[in-house]
């Protein structure tokens, strides 16, 4: 009990930090913002870009599928969600059948990541429901359970919002930041987690932060490298990335920022100094950008106010899904659909062009496209 009580703790205080940082940094970037710690981001543009690289297939292409009867009782209906999920992959492709769908991104011998957003536990993270659909999907294309990770950093909190074996018999669930025999560290007190990072891959920034006891199982490392996980570098070929559709402050923690912070180590001071830069830049690193080949929003439910974290009161339901292989532009469509939100529910009064910083960067980047006016953005209703 005690053990479990600890847990639970421990994670509530990091998830109040996250939530914390996040806020104070997104109000950074809706005020004159200060001078910016230099980051090693020309390391990533020296590497050469491949087929799958971002923007992917089609750049500046999203589809939104909407469905009014896609929940009930508070509850999403997974058919629906199916459903949601093959029009768009559908819709965006061309193609007649699903499984025709699927095989312009992947192959059944792929080893395919999932990267899901389980931050806010099982009221506001990405739905079970939406990831069964995926993985049924995959399935249909010929990729074998086996051969598809769930992921995050935090492999506590994705079985916290329901990524477990019971949901998804035969897929592995892991995370970078994870426990072995109910502790943290093994027996010389070393982090298990240090086993699960790339030392050779990392994003560097002149700027550092110190961690307590608390505080650092879930950062692994101090000093001025964040370095990736090797569920990106060695342990998949291709990722799907499956945010939620969420604000945080008075922008949103989508497609870009759903990896940014969740491929690497070391996040809280790139939170508070770097938030925007670190949302482009980390993914303009070939673990990121030359693998991730689609990005699914789960927009059936979501927040307006309130966000990263679950705060009830700012729930709402979108009933919709983003679909696209452009991070950016699905990023600057999902910010469009909470920036009206939260305007129509007055939280604020117009949208802050500083709230669309980071897409700015990742376009500059040539990781995808952040202007409204160029992108396709093709709406579906479904019943």
């Amino acid at each position: 009990m005690r053990t479990f009580l600890n847990r639970s703790i421990s994670h509530s205080v990091i998830l109040i930090l996250v939530i914390f940082i996040v806020n104070d940094s997104i109000a950074q970037i809706t005020s004159e913002p200060p001078a910016k710690p230099k980051t090693n981001i020309e390391d990533a543009l020296k590497y050469a870009r491949n087929d799958n690289s971002m923007p992917g297939k089609y750049p500046g292409k999203v589809v939104q599928v909407n469905h009014e009867s896609c929940t009930a009782d508070n509850k999403i209906i997974y058919q629906a969600a199916y459903d949601m999920v093959e029009k768009g992959m559908l819709s965006l492709t061309g193609e007649g059948n699903i499984k025709n769908a699927w095989l312009k991104f992947v192959s059944p011998n792929d080893r395919i990541g999932l990267k899901v957003n389980p931050v806010a536990g099982p009221q506001l993270s990405t739905s079970v429901e939406v990831t069964q659909a995926i993985v049924k999907q995959l399935e249909l294309a010929g990729v074998q359970r086996k051969n598809i990770i769930i992921w995050d950093r935090r492999e506590e909190q994705l079985f916290e919002a329901g990524f477990n074996h019971e949901n998804f018999p035969g897929v592995k669930i892991i995370g970078t930041e994870r426990p072995e025999n109910g502790s943290m560290y093994d027996e010389n007190g070393k982090l298990h987690s240090l086993k699960m990072i790339d030392t050779t891959w990392y994003y560097w920034a002149d700027c550092e932060e110190k961690y307590d006891s608390a505080t650092i199982p879930y950062m692994v490392n101090e000093g001025k490298y964040s370095y990736f996980t090797k569920i990106v570098t060695q342990m998949v070929d291709k990722i799907i990335n499956v945010p939620i559709l969420k604000n945080a402050g008075a922008s949103v923690t989508l497609c870009l920022k759903n990896l940014a912070f969740g491929a690497v180590t070391n996040t809280a001071r790139l939170h508070k100094q770097l938030w925007a830069e670190t949302c482009a830049e980390v993914n303009a690193f070939p673990p990121l950008r030359d693998k991730v080949v689609l990005n699914i929003v789960d927009g059936i439910k979501g927040c307006f106010n309130g966000g990263p974290g679950a705060n009830p009161q700012f729930f709402c339901e979108y009933k919709t899904v983003l679909v696209g292989t452009d991070p950016v532009a699905v990023d600057r469509v999902g910010y469009d659909i909470v920036i009206k939100e939260r305007i129509k529910r007055g939280v604020q009064k117009e949208d802050n062009p500083r709230g669309r910083i980071f897409m700015d960067l990742a376009q500059n980047l040539n990781l995808g496209i952040a202007d409204l006016e160029k992108i396709k953005w093709e709406k579906i209703n479904l019943k």
